[in-house]
């Protein structure tokens, strides 16, 4: 009998036994677990080994999350893609490979989907087909069921590690320079507003929150998130908002731009938005960083510095019907600097740019290029070599002066225009 059949039994067999039990607790589950893997032992002489691996298998899809469980105490696992039951990728150190495990069944995966939402108070059917969640450790879980996802229950799950990477870590793997990481503390500690931009898996929300241990930790904080997954150390006036969504019960959604725009009556230092995707750019920069919250932050997709710009100002666009002028002209004067991240060809992730957007100017606006990465002679086609090159002088110091934290540069950086 394969290994998948006699676990399939085994689970059968003790799904059985439990009907005409009353509430059975995880220990006496695992001694009944041993028993029927015992039993079945006489007939198909498992080793010692597979036995345990088997217990431990039928334990999981019985009381956790099936086979996706292995995973999850995988430390080394950074991204779990399931697309369908029995397709299943896995990252690790930044490369994917396929794993041989799969579900037995497609209702098995929505069942273990089901348990996944719903200790989220999320809901995810035919009806509300895409639903966004997170696991008790912080891990980011997207869900797509069909009819939108024609090949199955499609699962995908972004794990962060237990202990938040701080700006020293980041160092220490090369992803940027001490120089430029002390300058971003000045300006973090001295309430520039902040966006950190980059593709998908470049490490948006690691640097959001690794730049966030700079916050000093008298000032009040209030972060808004889709799903909650921002790790804010050592500040202990923090107020952590989250999004919610409609149901079948005729519950009213809570959106994003909802939240900031109560955030704004709840007297915060600061606001910090786990992601802008659309019309709540409006509410973050014309209303939380033009209005008196300096030193806000939040994280943007885009391509690069200059594109997180055009990417603002269509999101804005999406919100209200103004000129283009007009919201450029809000972005500029709103967000103080752009930290652009990108994931390299050898799956590294780095800081490639920080971009100071100036605002008001005579001649237009402009974004001055402060820091820039640079590769290297040893780079090479399958490994990058460089660092941060320092390219600029902060334009704007005023808040830098107000807050007794000058820091000026010997030249000044080369420019592009902010248009």
């Amino acid at each position: 009998m394969k290994y998948a059949e006699l676990i399939a039994a085994i689970r059968a067999s003790l799904l059985e036994k439990l009907e005409y039990m009353d509430e059975v607790d995880d220990e006496t589950l695992q001694g009944m677990i041993g028993d029927e893997v015992r039993a079945f032992n006489k007939e198909n002489h498992i080793p010692i080994a597979d036995r345990l691996l088997i217990g431990k298998q039928v334990f999981d899809a019985m009381r956790k999350l099936d086979i996706l469980q292995e995973f999850l105490e995988d430390k080394s696992v950074t991204e779990i893609m399931i697309n369908g039951p029995d397709s299943i990728f896995v990252e690790k150190r930044g490369h994917l490979h396929k794993v041989n495990q799969v579900f037995d069944s497609e209702e098995t995966l929505r069942k273990v989907i089901g348990q996944i939402v719903s200790k989220c108070n999320r809901v995810v059917n035919d009806s509300s087909p895409i639903v966004d969640a997170r696991l008790s450790d912080g891990s980011r879980v997207n869900v797509v069921l069909k009819p939108i996802a024609l090949n199955g229950p499609i699962l995908t799950i972004r794990r962060f590690p237990e202990k938040p990477f701080m700006m020293d870590d980041l160092i220490n793997i090369g992803s940027i320079t001490k120089e430029a990481a002390d300058f971003l503390r000045e300006l973090v500690v001295a309430g520039y507003n902040i966006i950190v931009s980059g593709g998908t898996g470049s490490g948006k929300t690691t640097f959001l929150n690794a730049l966030s241990a700079y916050i000093p930790s008298d000032e009040r904080i209030i972060t808004i998130e889709d799903s909650a997954e921002l790790q804010i150390q050592g500040i202990d006036n923090l107020v952590r908002l989250e999004t919610k969504n409609a149901n079948v019960e005729g519950t009213v959604p809570i959106t994003i731009r909802d939240l900031i725009k109560t955030s704004l009556r709840m007297r915060p230092s600061r606001i910090i938005v786990g992601e802008v995707r659309g019309g709540e750019a409006m509410d973050m920069i014309c209303s939380a960083m033009n209005c008196g919250h300096d030193g806000s932050m939040s994280t943007v997709h885009a391509n690069s510095a200059q594109d997180t710009i055009s990417r603002l100002e269509t999101m804005i666009l999406m919100a209200v019907s103004l000129p283009i002028s007009s919201i450029h002209r809000q972005i500029c004067s709103g967000v103080d600097i752009i930290v652009h991240l990108g994931r390299m060809r050898d799956k590294s992730r780095r800081v490639l740019e920080i971009v100071e957007l100036i605002g008001g100017a005579e001649d237009g606006e402009e974004a001055n290029v402060l820091f820039h990465f640079e590769e290297d002679d040893e780079a090479t086609q399958k490994k990058v070599s460089g660092k941060l090159i320092r390219r600029g002088e902060l334009i704007n110091e005023n808040k830098l002066k107000n807050a007794g934290l000058l820091t000026r540069f010997d030249n000044k950086g080369e420019g592009i225009m902010c248009s």
